[in-house]
């Protein structure tokens, strides 16, 4: 009967040496990439606000921004800053951050001296205890901060809430301003819509403590749904439940005429050049504020207006390249 002759395996003292190597370095890489696994796992289902946090140093980086603060007064500013050129000075809206600015810091920073702060009160700021963060309050605080920074005349841009203090601001320190941009600017006359008869009942739609809350939340201001994983949602969520006295207490202040009609009459007061940039679609702040922006700038040196479509009220993140490129041709033709 025949027997069937095995081949003994090279024990592995036997191997090449490059073997031996090749063998080890991809033990090390699998325990690598387990370990990774797990601690990305827990991180992502125990403390989820440090990948968040990771995720926006790694925005900032490719942004080419670093992060700065400067105490004025009773306040201090934190603020990104980056690039060279030209400088450009953006306001985020109500309930953002300076955050929202990543991706058009990225594009713009290539070409230009950017500065995006977190607003008094707001993200990582100071916010003082019954103080007052309306428009005019803000305006104050920036004219402040602009002066701490000895900063040149600048190309202001706001949007939304940003955009009204923006607007306010070059209306009364034109000296500070050499060109205004307007993105989705809140303090303009509009028709009314869905969003502008909720804001009047009381309803604060910003306001939200579950995840579908949170869906219909970004749904006001996203032409699509947002894919933020559950996890990142809840941090999210959090943070609206620990700053809602804060955001009410805004956007009560906000429904005052005074402050939504704010920039529009101021508008005959602004003589620099106006870019007015718009969706098409904006649920929160209808297109017909365009026109009321067009209409208003009596003395302006030069009017840009832009309309995009296939976003809603958030053009610096659902069309950053088309945001940034418009940016661009308007600061650098005047």
């Amino acid at each position: 009967m025949a027997t069937k002759k095995t081949i003994p395996s090279t024990p592995a003292s036997t191997r090449p040496l490059w073997q031996r190597l090749a063998l080890r370095r991809l033990k090390f890489l699998g325990f690598v990439a387990i370990l990774l696994a797990v601690v990305l796992g827990g991180s992502y289902l125990f403390a989820p606000q440090w990948l968040m946090a990771a995720d926006v140093k790694r925005q900032a980086m490719a942004a080419h921004v670093e992060k700065h603060s400067v105490q004025v007064g009773d306040t201090t500013w934190v603020y990104y800053e980056g690039g060279e050129g030209p400088t450009l000075v953006l306001l985020h809206g109500f309930a953002a951050t300076k955050e929202v600015w990543l991706k058009q810091m990225e594009l713009l920073t290539p070409h230009f001296h950017v500065i995006a702060p977190d607003l008094p009160g707001w993200g990582e700021s100071t916010r003082v205890d019954g103080a007052s963060y309306n428009i005019d309050a803000q305006v104050a605080r920036l004219q402040d901060f602009m002066e701490a920074l000895h900063l040149p005349k600048v190309v202001l841009v706001g949007h939304s809430m940003g955009g009204a203090i923006a607007g306010v601001f070059a209306a009364e320190h034109p000296e500070h301003v050499a060109e205004l941009a307007l993105l989705d600017s809140f303090g303009l006359k509009a028709n009314e819509n869905a969003f502008s008869r909720e804001a009047m009942s009381g309803k604060n739609v910003f306001a939200f403590d579950n995840r579908e809350q949170f869906a219909k939340a970004t749904a006001w201001a996203f032409a699509k749904p947002l894919n933020i994983p559950g996890r990142f949602q809840d941090v999210l969520i959090k943070r609206n439940q620990e700053n809602r006295a804060f955001i009410d207490r805004t956007f009560n202040e906000l429904r005052d005429p005074s402050e939504y009609l704010s920039l529009q009459n101021r508008l005959d007061k602004l003589g620099m050049p106006v870019l007015g940039l718009w969706c098409h679609d904006d649920k929160i702040i209808d297109i017909s504020a365009l026109d009321s922006l067009r209409n208003g700038l009596k003395n302006a040196a030069a009017i840009n207006t832009s309309m995009m479509t296939g976003c809603n009220h958030m053009p610096i993140m659902e069309k950053p390249d088309e945001t940034a490129r418009i940016l661009t041709q308007f600061t650098l033709s005047h």
